[in-house]
């Protein structure tokens, strides 16, 4: 029986680390759940695992689409869906003598099956901050297959606003009740939907949660801790090399990729360009990365199923170990 272990929460909460030392415990692999390290070349300014740590334990879901590619959270949960459903399962600590498995994993995280060890019994990590990402999985969310139409939408969006959510009240007024009327991402997804089916949207989600065992725990600290902690980050990258990846990618792709206008991109690609200094640059992606994970926590805090530790507690490991093997006891027969 397949058994998920999730770990959540804002960004700079160390979830990649803990999932790191739990999975070389627990002999199992790790699936991602972030909706920007599913992109290639996008690795330092993503917080993406290293080379070195993708050695230790073998990551899933990363670096599986192209900067120039569109990556819905319909296709991340079919990809996640058959993994989980596959018991890959093979053993997530890399082994000496696995060179020419661990060379083929790290070009294409999605080998098949069949050329995977098995392992028994072990419970797989999914661990990110895209909340839409995990809830695709914890809740089996029905998400409608319709890929982003850009003509479609150009068309739409000159419309304005107001007269969008209008018309969404017409065509589906159950959607619209539960969509601000300023909100007009949804509602342009929503109107999207509708006219590429003949469906509302409403009429084609809900969710139909797995039945195999789920434990989900979440990273938290109080504001002043987190605010530290993505300062520390925010530093790191740019040490390790932020302004050099951010400068290759524009020069590779063009500075209007939309993925370089995302956090941590953005704000130095206002550097690259002499709108604003290094120390600007950084005193913003800051300053933005806060906000991000103030939203973060909003949204994560909404799921009661979601057990909460404490990163500034000495111990987090230990307790949460303690936590998962009594989840594993409690859930051997079910």
């Amino acid at each position: 029986m397949t058994k998920l272990i999730v770990i959540c929460g804002a960004t700079a909460t160390g979830k990649s680390g803990l999932a790191l030392a739990l999975a070389m415990r627990l002999d199992t692999v790790i699936l991602s759940a972030d909706s920007r390290q599913v992109y290639r070349e996008f690795d330092i300014g993503t917080a993406k695992p290293t080379l070195d740590e993708q050695k230790l334990v073998l990551h899933y879901l990363i670096d599986i689409c192209n900067p120039t590619e569109v990556m819905t959270v319909a296709d991340y949960q079919a990809q996640a869906q058959a993994l989980i459903a596959s018991s890959s399962l093979q053993r997530g600590t890399r082994r000496e003598g696995d060179a020419v498995m661990q060379k083929d994993l790290l070009k294409n995280p999605c080998v098949p099956v069949s050329e995977c060890p098995r392992v028994s019994k072990t419970p797989l990590l999914l661990v990110g901050g895209t909340g839409l990402y995990i809830r695709s999985i914890t809740q089996g969310m029905k998400i409608p297959r319709v890929a982003p139409q850009p003509e479609l939408r150009s068309q739409l969006e000159s419309i304005g606003q107001i007269q969008l959510y209008a018309m969404l009240q017409q065509v589906d007024p159950v959607a619209a009740a539960k969509i601000h009327p300023n909100d007009s991402v949804r509602t342009l997804r929503a109107l999207e939907v509708f006219y590429v089916t003949g469906r509302p949207i409403s009429e084609q989600q809900g969710e139909n949660p797995p039945s195999y065992p789920i434990l989900q725990i979440g990273l938290d600290c109080d504001p002043t801790h987190l605010g530290d902690r993505i300062t520390q980050r925010t530093e790191k990258m740019i040490a390790d090399g932020l302004v050099t990846e951010v400068e290759y990618l524009c020069q590779k792709y063009g500075a209007d990729l939309p993925l370089l206008n995302t956090l941590g991109y953005q704000e130095i690609k206002q550097y690259l360009t002499g709108d604003i200094s290094l120390a600007q640059a950084k005193e913003l992606t800051i300053l933005h990365t806060r906000q991000f994970a103030k939203r973060q926590r909003t949204w994560f805090r909404a799921y009661p199923q979601i057990e909460w530790f404490d990163v500034g507690n000495p111990d987090l490991l230990e307790k949460v170990w303690q936590r998962v093997q009594n989840f594993l006891a409690t859930s051997e027969d079910i």
